[in-house]
């Protein structure tokens, strides 16, 4: 685990864009191949979340170059060197949970905070706010699951530092769990046809993208529903599972329902979209 750790932790920056850009561009010829429902405005909506991309990337850049343990990875590497004998800093080392246990706990205890945090920023009105703007897409694909506000974003940041360091978890497992979360984000917002007996299997341990379009309807009981990311476990085990949209999919409309003027989902109306009266 120690020569995985060293491994990953170095080429953290090449793991992670070439996973995101290889499911990015599998993910969009998969949506040409097979789309779940019509393109509506892939020509105006692409730019614009590409453009929320950048402004995410340099918010993160910055303040990682002024904090520069501000970023998961480098929390785990601090918290693994800590300790009168190195024995490191955090839940797991106390425990004395071997490499390999502490790594698969790591990725199911992360999976389960991004759930928690998914439904927190659905039922706080402040987090909401900036949640919004993931919402406010007027249709689902790929590029949406790259689509949020850069106060989110680096809110997000600081609650996986907080939880790495309170783990004390191996920095492969946050380099993996942040690559899977990348993917499974592009792959389950896809317009993807699966056959349905592919989805049905799937989906009872996968978030799905059938599964998570339900997530984005206009009518806010199904917004409130499907919070997962990676796995399926946690909507059924607390409750908020929804197996289909009351339109269905070829008709349910996408979004927010004060925020359906593409004229007022530029670039620019998304950054301060949080700080207006709605």
């Amino acid at each position: 685990m120690t020569a995985l750790n060293d491994f990953i932790s170095a080429h953290e920056p090449l793991l992670r864009l070439g996973c995101f850009v290889g499911m990015l561009i599998a993910m969009a010829a998969a949506e040409a191949l097979w789309p779940r429902r019509p393109d509506m405005g892939r020509m105006r909506r692409w730019p614009r979340n590409a453009a929320l991309v950048v402004v995410d990337t340099l918010a993160v850049r910055a303040v990682a170059w002024a904090l520069p343990a501000f970023l998961p990875v480098a929390a785990a590497v601090w918290a693994a060197a800590q300790g009168d004998q190195g024995q490191g800093w955090g839940l797991l080392p106390l425990l004395g949970l071997d490499g390999w246990t502490a790594f698969w706990l790591s990725l199911l205890l992360f999976d389960l905070a991004i759930y928690a945090q998914h439904v927190a920023v659905h039922h706080i009105p402040a987090l909401w706010r900036l949640h919004r703007v993931h919402h406010t897409d007027l249709a689902i694909d790929t590029t949406t699951g790259v689509r949020f506000h850069p106060l989110e974003i680096l809110l997000s940041i600081a609650i996986k530092v907080g939880l790495v360091l309170a783990l004390g978890a191996p920095a492969a497992a946050v380099v993996v769990f942040e690559v899977v979360l990348n993917a499974t984000s592009l792959f389950n917002h896809a317009n993807l046809r699966l056959p349905l007996g592919l989805d049905a299997v799937l989906r009872r341990i996968l978030v799905t993208p059938d599964m998570h379009r339900v997530h984005h309807s206009v009518h806010r009981d199904e917004t409130d529903s499907n919070f997962g990311f990676n796995l399926s476990v946690w909507d059924r085990l607390f409750g908020t599972y929804r197996a289909q949209p009351r339109d269905g999919h070829d008709a349910m409309a996408i979004g927010v329902g004060d925020y359906r003027d593409p004229q007022k989902l530029r670039l620019t109306d998304l950054l301060v979209q949080p700080f207006r009266k709605s």
